[in-house]
């Protein structure tokens, strides 16, 4: 299973609300669902930022839970006050990493701590366990699709659904992730029907794998905005070499050492990855390698691993070691050495 990790994800304080709109926001109907859409003005903003500080420990733990960690996220990117094209490469990378991140937690959650950021609009869609986040600043929309949650049985059917089924274009892609696409793709096409910003797919895990093949529909589909980049992180292989190569996008899939996702499903089942990968080393540096060279870091990874009495081809697999990562590249204003291994 993908998602068999030592952080394990999400706990019950991630389960999905089903109650009326709160908090601010304004309820959209769709047929028979309806979808809360986070809009509050400043004072409502406030004020759910008071009432969480308020709130006792345990409330506050469940709040913000993310990979059975207590979190008071406090984001490490800069607001926004600029289109996100503008904003440095590695800058930029690290806001999509973080709204990976924060795609795991509960709408109202992630619709007060993305604030922060100058994201002022935040839509929560699911339909039948596929979940994503619709983010939009005054200059782009971005699309954060939510990763595995091993409490969720229609994620971890997803994850073990490693049949490949005739895409809606060409080539073969992997049923299961091909499935929750399926699910939550008419919701989000009708959301983007219109939309006349810059577009960015962000994702980890079965999430990345989803925000591949949500950027590609959306690259042939209606929608007149095209994907400008799409970022994924520990994203395992999502199709055949056919499927993975007919659209070409902006795919920076980044990878951490040994997480094991993204060797699966394996390549003798015709499986391939696309995208430029951006590796980050054992000791969580960013390093351009060649295979050999990687190979040997990877053992490097697996033995300190061992002494820590970690298996980090799970561990590697968290979120937060992403984020943190590019974080250090920020830090460390390692830009060109970035953007060089791009090409």
């Amino acid at each position: 299973m993908i998602e068999q990790q030592a952080e394990s994800r999400e706990g019950n304080a991630l389960a999905n609300k089903t109650g009326p709109c709160h908090g601010g926001q304004v309820e959209r109907k769709h047929g028979s669902q309806s979808t809360c859409l986070s809009q509050p003005p400043e004072e409502s903003r406030r004020a759910n930022r008071q009432a969480m500080q308020q709130e006792s420990p345990d409330k506050k733990s469940a709040a913000t839970r993310i990979h059975d960690e207590t979190v008071d996220y406090r984001f490490h990117s800069d607001p926004l006050t600029q289109p996100l094209a503008e904003v440095s490469f590695l800058r930029r990378s690290l806001l999509l990493a973080e709204l990976a991140y924060v795609a795991y937690l509960e709408e109202d959650s992630a619709a007060t701590v993305v604030d922060d950021v100058g994201l002022r609009e935040t839509l929560f869609l699911e339909e039948d366990g596929s979940q994503a986040y619709v983010f939009r600043t005054e200059h782009d929309t971005i699309v954060a699709c939510r990763g595995t949650e091993p409490n969720e049985w229609n994620d971890i059917r997803a994850d073990l659904n490693a049949l490949m089924a005739v895409s809606e274009t060409v080539g073969r892609v992997h049923r299961g992730f091909k499935k929750e696409v399926d699910d939550l793709w008419p919701r989000l096409e009708q959301e983007l029907a219109e939309n006349n910003k810059p577009l960015w797919f962000t994702g980890h895990s079965l999430g990345g794998a989803m925000a591949t093949i949500c950027a590609t529909r959306c690259r042939l589909s209606m929608i007149d905005s095209n994907p400008q980049e799409l970022h994924t992180f520990g994203s395992p292989r999502v199709g055949n070499k056919t499927y993975v190569n007919h659209v070409k996008l902006q795919h920076m899939r980044w990878v951490n050492n040994n997480d094991l996702v993204t060797r699966v499903p394996p390549s003798w089942m015709g499986y391939r990855h696309t995208g430029t990968q951006l590796y980050f080393d054992s000791n969580g540096d960013f390093r351009k390698l060649t295979k050999i060279q990687r190979g040997r870091d990877r053992w490097r990874g697996f033995f300190k691993g061992l002494k820590k009495r970690q298996f980090d081809h799970f561990s590697d697999h968290s979120m937060k070691l992403y984020v943190e990562g590019i974080w250090k590249c920020v830090q460390q204003q390692r830009d060109a050495d970035v953007e060089s291994a791009i090409g």
